[in-house]
């Protein structure tokens, strides 16, 4: 038992093993802004919307505190240990190795199906795209295998989701900083076209399309169409649309310098983004009532369209197909260093650890790209995408409560960020998610149980043993 809560001592690799710092704060906080705002912001409003009606913006406010308390641990962790592999590594250097690869395996759960719904929801916008020019691809080439009541009731292959994965790790693997600089240009065609909605959107906003408020009470409860609805049935969705800051955690090895460019980014990324997603959930809600666009695929788009101002929604769904890929990127990104940090701490198979010339991990960017590419082409990733969620939430109580251990353990250890008041926003960060963890669909939880179920015993079969003989 002893070797399985053995601590990692954290050093910074040195020769071929060490990634090469080539990125300052403003690549950060355009990493981790590409990350967050995506198809969170432009779809899950209407999720949430259907779950809680008005009170989306009470939804959105609960997770984005409840984020922020996380992304605060974060900061602190990330400065004090400058090195790749985020929540994992923190948790191998505080916790011990078992709850490292817990947490590594919920991280692998989390980016994969991240960049695989996130590339599937690509396609559909680039597919309508295509479309209206009038090219028609066929229809099995542009989803994956449809599920109906638990069978396969059609077959196909999602080409379009396949090329973007394949184009993104492409882009990763010419460098860390080219591909930062070029996701910071996407980012800002991002933050226009949100710009541009409210601006539109916000002169409709009447006080009578948010009453009733909470049509569905604060806590979750089953509807009678089975769907479960309430503000924090809600916030454990939209939960989706806040994550991503801590894909700039995983960048800590290639920060410049990390003590100050790692806090800017966490912390001024998701700062950011709270305020982006509460004044475009307002502009949305206020300016059409929520049953007219609750559970809609493109809810800012019809909304829009609802007022009457189709070239702004086409506008908007042309900027979604050009600025999406930020967030395939983002979390490209971090899953291979997660997945790089695994195999050089010989978890996984070390042969991966390798880097170029140029400091890129090209082996794991194009071996992490392959295990997306899977999920995103040939498997129903609908029905498990959820999962995203409950690994994020493991990670974030993870960090959390490194950073109160470390604060007990190592009071005097030199921290470059600090986080105010770290027992209340640590235990914050903690039971937040924990309270989110709850409220997140029971097959959701189920499925969590079993995808670390099985990660266990590979870990008890496979990786301890591998480390124990390194």
């Amino acid at each position: 038992m002893g070797g399985m809560f053995r601590r990692k001592e954290i050093v910074l690799p040195e020769g071929r093993g060490r990634l090469s710092r080539t990125l300052s704060w403003p690549h950060l906080v355009a990493l981790g802004v590409g990350a967050i705002v995506g198809t969170g912001i432009l779809t899950l409003i209407g999720v949430g919307a259907d779950r809680a009606g008005p009170a989306v913006i009470l939804s959105f406010a609960i997770a984005g505190a409840i984020c922020a308390c996380a992304a605060l641990a974060y900061a602190e962790m990330a400065t004090m240990m400058p090195v790749s592999g985020s929540a994992y590594t923190y948790s191998y250097a505080v916790l011990g190795e078992v709850i490292a690869w817990v947490v590594g395996w919920s991280l692998l759960a989390e980016y994969t199906l991240v960049v695989a719904t996130v590339a599937v929801g690509w396609s559909g916008y680039m597919v309508g795209f295509l479309s209206g020019l009038g090219i028609h691809l066929p229809g099995a080439l542009t989803h994956g295998p449809t599920l109906v009541d638990g069978a396969v009731s059609a077959w196909g292959i999602n080409v379009p989701a396949l090329v973007i994965v394949a184009a993104v790790a492409a882009l990763l693997t010419l460098g860390t900083r080219e591909s930062a600089t070029i996701n910071a240009v996407l980012v800002v065609v991002k933050l226009i076209a949100l710009a541009i909605f409210v601006a539109v959107a916000l002169p409709y906003f009447d006080g009578a399309n948010l009453q009733p408020f909470s049509p569905f009470g604060f806590a979750k409860t089953m509807g009678s169409d089975g769907v479960e609805r309430g503000v924090m049935a809600a916030a454990a969705i939209i939960f989706f649309a806040f994550y991503g800051f801590d894909a700039i955690s995983t960048a800590a090895e290639e920060a410049k310098k990390p003590g100050r460019d790692l806090a800017i980014g966490i912390v001024g990324s998701m700062i950011a983004c709270v305020a982006i997603y509460m004044v475009v959930a307002v502009a949305a809600v206020g300016a059409l009532s929520f049953a007219r666009f609750a559970d809609s695929p493109e809810p800012l788009a019809l909304i829009l369209r609802e007022l009457g101002r189709t070239g702004v929604a086409t506008f908007l769904a042309a900027s979604a197909v050009i600025a999406l890929p930020t967030v395939i990127l983002a979390f490209l990104y971090g899953q291979s260093r997660i997945f790089f940090v695994m195999a050089r701490d010989g978890l996984l198979p070390d042969r991966l650890a390798k880097v170029s010339a140029r400091g890129v991990p090209v082996r794991i960017t194009v071996f992490t790209a392959a295990i997306v590419m899977l999920f995103a082409g040939f498997l129903p990733i609908d029905a498990i995408a959820a999962l995203a969620n409950a690994g994020t939430l493991t990670a974030f109580v993870a960090v959390a409560v490194c950073m109160l251990v470390m604060r007990r353990r190592a009071p005097d250890m030199a921290r470059p960020f600090r986080t105010p008041a770290a027992w209340l926003v640590g235990l914050g960060a903690i039971g937040g998610c924990l309270y989110l963890f709850v409220s997140l669909p029971t097959r959701t939880q189920l499925w969590f149980l079993g995808w670390n179920l099985v990660g266990l015993a590979i870990y008890l079969l496979y990786a301890r043993h591998r480390v124990s003989n390194a």
